[in-house]
């Protein structure tokens, strides 16, 4: 149904799908659906005993059950010729070599079963020519199929090699910050979409990004590459929470503008004499603003995004840039309140703007304990067979009045994902990104007390 990644706090990681976890994330859930390298490596598993494969054990039986009733049947009811199955379901199961070895040992067994009666009964030649004919083609069959999962598994350890760069893995505690994340594809056969999320410890204390960029696919997941390499960048060197910003900002400029000459590029006829790398790059390189027709052929695309920053001069605070996202939500034992909403456009629209500028940062107070939530539409545009959208916040507050401890980023997470899937009966109609963080008092491995990058 849905590709599944999890972590809390560098804790729990689920690269793949079908088993139960412990600790607080843990709930039975489908891992990635289709045919794929799971699937295949799930079939591995299932044909081992021991650590020793028993893939030989179906045909081997297949081919006794057939052999015993064609001697235990009327003369003129023959039914050796069934054998030709052996080798079909050793194709399935076994490899290149052991499909070989059971399309000749089934041949073989057809020659001295159908000589074993009466001239006058013998299947003959026909029979013989199918169990032959069989035995290749099973055999052609396997290569394929050999090659299709080599295939796949190539894609399979390609796609996690993207999910990782895109949502890289956060060791515990790590920058001072107490962390955890639920991460779902809508999208049955991808493993990363275009919800990005990463904590940069850096210079002058810890920074968080969430976000969502437009749209869906590779374009998607490539906006987002995009803008966590330039985060991790930014975030570790520039001091002033105000410049990251710029810097995201211009980054997504940069990228839509590529995007769309490489579109135009692509779409329009070649000009005689001028070389495609001229145009390509002489559309992009100045920095005009976008022709109208390019950003529509680049589907207009942008990211919403909330950029955190922990600062060192106050523990009890934290700096927050909402670049068209949904406010987070500050969670602890005493309740839940939503932050002021964002007054800055989404990454990648500056240009409607009156006033270019980033958006304002916003210094917000935090208790002891108290966490903050950041989500993705997955979350907040999750409906029920009525229509009706999750109501995060109220949700949120039930579980906390319930149970305090529901404030802790692992268990916020989990209720969090679990509500949503509920409230939706399991059909995610977008990517869906649930992402809390607080301020550990005890600081994380690698920094000081204030999250800072220890030199």
């Amino acid at each position: 149904m849905r590709a599944v990644s999890e972590s809390g706090g560098g804790r729990v990681r689920v690269p793949g799908g079908g088993r139960r976890r412990r600790g607080p994330l843990t709930r039975p859930y489908r891992g990635f659906a289709g045919v794929g390298g799971d699937d295949v490596h799930r079939r591995q598993l299932l044909l081992r005993v021991r650590g020793r494969s028993v893939a030989w054990v179906p045909p081997l039986l297949l081919l006794g059950v057939i052999v015993l009733a064609d001697s235990n049947t009327d003369a003129e009811f023959r039914i050796i010729s069934w054998i030709v199955l052996v080798p079909g379901i050793a194709a399935a199961i076994c490899g290149v070599a052991g499909t070989a070895v059971f399309a000749l040992f089934a041949l073989l067994t057809y020659v001295v079963a159908d000589s074993a009666w009466p001239y006058e009964y013998q299947s003959g030649l026909p029979d013989f020519i199918l169990v032959a004919v069989g035995g290749v083609l099973a055999t052609l069959a396997c290569t394929v199929r050999i090659r299709g999962e080599r295939r796949m598994l190539h894609m399979r350890d390609v796609a996690e090699t993207i999910r990782r760069t895109v949502l890289r893995p956060l060791p515990p505690d790590w920058g001072g910050l107490d962390h955890a994340a639920v991460y779902l594809t809508s999208d049955s056969e991808a493993r990363v979409g275009g919800d990005f999320y990463d904590i940069q410890l850096g210079l002058h204390g810890t920074r968080v990004l969430v976000g969502d960029v437009q749209g869906k696919g590779l374009e998607a997941v490539e906006a987002a590459a995009a803008l966590l390499g330039t985060f991790r960048e930014a975030g570790y060197h520039e001091p002033d929470l105000t410049t990251v910003a710029a810097r995201l900002e211009l980054r997504m400029q940069r990228h839509a503008r590529l995007r769309a000459a490489l579109r135009s590029a692509v779409a329009a006829p070649p000009v005689p004499g001028r070389p495609a790398r001229t145009r390509l790059g002489s559309a992009w390189a100045a920095g005009p603003p976008l022709p109208a027709r390019a950003r529509r052929d680049d589907g207009d695309r942008f990211a919403t995004a909330v950029l955190l920053d922990f600062p060192d001069d106050d523990h009890g605070a934290v700096d927050v840039v909402i670049f068209g996202h949904e406010p987070p939500l500050v969670v602890g034992p005493s309740g839940v309140r939503p932050l002021p909403p964002g007054d800055g456009l989404p990454l990648g629209l500056s240009e409607l703007a009156v006033n270019p500028a980033p958006p304002p940062v916003h210094r917000v107070a935090l208790a002891p304990g108290e966490t903050l939530l950041l989500t993705t539409d997955g979350v907040t545009e999750a409906r029920d067979g009525d229509g009706v959208f999750y109501p995060l916040a109220a949700e949120v507050a039930r579980a906390v009045a319930a149970d305090p401890r529901t404030a802790e980023p692992p268990r916020l997470v989990a209720a969090v994902r679990d509500g949503t899937l509920r409230h939706c009966g399991g059909h995610l109609a977008d990517d869906t990104t649930v992402f809390a963080v607080r301020r550990n008092s005890a600081g994380g491995a690698n920094a000081d007390g204030n999250g800072r990058l220890q030199a």
